[in-house]
């Protein structure tokens, strides 16, 4: 168990320091007021396929990453926000984790995690637009609704695809837990 805790730690702690790391290196798209930085939530999204407790420490690992980066609050408080689909996300891949073997269901999946994931940065936005912290020039809609709604979810989708990628890949030289998992429940 101890070796298991070690390796949980250190893979937390490798994920925590790439995904403090990509949004300084990646490029982003931006689309005022809204930003969307390539492959930002790669680190959380790979998180999740070794369990709750990784998911949980790299999402609060980044979130701090960002606190202490001197980043705007409302950036670090987004970033927090992430919390809640990691949790939801990772459970569900534990209790399901023969998904990942079905595209059609993976996506379904992808495509829900997405909506949860944009409805919680939504509301910490909305915090700040109706607090009077943030100011949106022009159509309060078209920012909620298409740029971060819309927007949100597509990168959201986007970035679980390219961890999916990643993991499925790495997967073929390490065990992945959620993958062996799959596999012994398929077998």
């Amino acid at each position: 168990m101890r070796r298991n805790s070690t390796h949980q730690i250190t893979i937390s702690a490798l994920l925590i320091a790439m995904g403090v790391i990509i949004p300084m290196v990646m490029p982003k798209i931006v689309i005022g007021p809204a930003s969307f930085t390539l492959a930002s939530h790669v680190p959380l999204f790979i998180a999740m396929f070794f369990s709750p407790s990784v998911a949980v420490a790299v999402a609060l690992g980044t979130a701090f990453g960002f606190f202490i980066n001197g980043l705007p609050f409302i950036i670090g408080l987004r970033a927090l926000s992430h919390l809640v689909f990691a949790v939801v996300g990772s459970t569900y891949l534990q209790k399901h984790p023969e998904i990942v073997l079905e595209q059609k269901k993976f996506q379904v999946y992808n495509f829900i995690l997405a909506l949860i994931h944009a409805v919680f940065e939504l509301l910490v936005v909305a915090i700040f637009l109706f607090g009077g912290q943030l100011q949106v020039d022009g159509n309060v809609f078209y920012f909620f609704f298409v740029l971060m709604g819309v927007g949100g979810i597509v990168h959201s989708m986007i970035d679980y695809n390219i961890a999916f990628f990643v993991v499925r890949s790495l997967n073929r030289g390490f065990a992945i837990p959620i993958f062996r998992k799959a596999k012994e429940e398929v077998a």
